[in-house]
């Protein structure tokens, strides 16, 4: 897979991004920042334009879409956009039933626990990712010279979703249904990667410059069951993205086998906020690092927040590059200000 001569990467408009750089591991004097889930509730632009709406329609609409993508870059002055939409939505547009509910998140009309089941999930036609294309060439169009990150949901937490039927804090279900039927498990994991490797590069293909795969749940297992029936199939969703795109693995709670992440074929690793850069930066040397800004701290005094920061900055040193992020999405409620103060704080070194 190769990317088209009007590819932002190709042309040149973000092949020397700060981001783009620092994904390839150039270290440079000011480093680029970005904040996982930027667009949307924390913005009250966001809350405005949406009012009242559907969730998975407004990621459907691309002029919609691309706008709400497009709001944090303006507000804060970040180094990427980020695209607005969901993990489920490739899912969606498979043929799978599934609602976001309000202050749930996902719920599926029939959860997939067996064989049977997983036989009887459609196939993704690549013609229903249209829309998809559309919103993200709207969008790059606006962006000029700051790329944006393509995303799609990793198979074990795209799985996870399916199995449990909406959101869970333990996985029992799903890990359950790992060792108890493993074929059927694989068959899973196998669809799932194959799902959010298409979202992944139709997203790529259209114009983002670079793909994050997010691993919302799989801090729930234990590493022999990661490495054995998780990690090869987030290789096969990676793997769908085209060449020379630097690709992004982030996941939470992966501190026990934090090494194995970047074998699943990413360039940069994003850490949450349980593990030190410069742990981590020993742990899996020569890899550029993403993060770790402890989200909770968003809400501290100013003076907490900056010594934080400071001392994220000071071991993110240790890594060959480094991504400024937080250690996951941003809250709800998180005061816009303070997002973009942070922003100029990481500008200005």
């Amino acid at each position: 897979m190769s990317l088209n001569a009007g590819h932002p990467l190709v042309d040149g408009r973000t092949s020397s991004a700060l981001l783009v750089a620092a994904a390839r591991g150039e270290r440079r004097p000011v480093r680029p920042v970005w904040f996982m889930r930027q667009a949307g509730r924390s913005l009250p632009e966001y809350r405005e334009l949406r009012a009242g709406g559907d969730m998975l329609q407004a990621c459907l609409t691309p002029d919609l879409a691309s706008e709400i993508t497009l709001q944090p870059v303006r507000r804060h002055g970040v180094d990427a956009a980020v695209f607005f939409s969901d993990i489920v939505v490739p899912v969606l547009l498979a043929g799978v039933g599934v609602r976001i509910v309000a202050g749930k998140g996902p719920v599926f009309d029939e959860p997939v626990r067996d064989a049977a089941a997983v036989a009887k999930l459609p196939r993704l036609d690549e013609g229903a990712l249209d829309p998809i294309r559309e919103a993200v060439a709207l969008t790059v169009a606006e962006l000029g010279g700051t790329p944006l990150i393509g995303f799609g949901g990793a198979p074990y937490t795209l799985a996870s979703y399916l199995v449990e039927g909406g959101p869970s804090k333990e996985q029992l279900r799903t890990r359950g249904m790992m060792h108890a039927d493993p074929a059927a498990w694989a068959a899973l994991l196998e669809w799932c990667a194959d799902v959010t490797g298409a979202f992944l590069r139709a997203q790529v293909e259209a114009g983002a410059s670079v793909a994050q795969l997010f691993d919302s749940w799989a801090g729930s297992l234990s590493r022999a069951d990661y490495e054995r029936s998780v990690l090869p199939h987030s290789t096969r969703a990676l793997s769908s993205v085209p060449e020379g795109v630097p690709r992004i693995h982030f996941g939470l709670g992966t501190g026990p086998f934090l090494d194995l992440l970047p074998t699943a074929g990413a360039d940069v690793v994003g850490i949450d906020w349980r593990v030190p850069l410069d742990e981590a930066a020993a742990r899996i040397p020569g890899i550029p690092l993403q993060g770790n800004i402890d989200p909770a701290l968003l809400d501290a005094p100013a003076a907490v927040l900056d010594a934080h920061v400071a001392d994220v900055l000071r071991r993110g040193d240790a890594a060959p590059a480094h991504i400024v992020n937080l250690g996951h999405g941003v809250p709800p409620e998180t005061d816009p200000g303070v997002l973009t103060r942070l922003v100029e704080t990481v500008h200005a070194g």
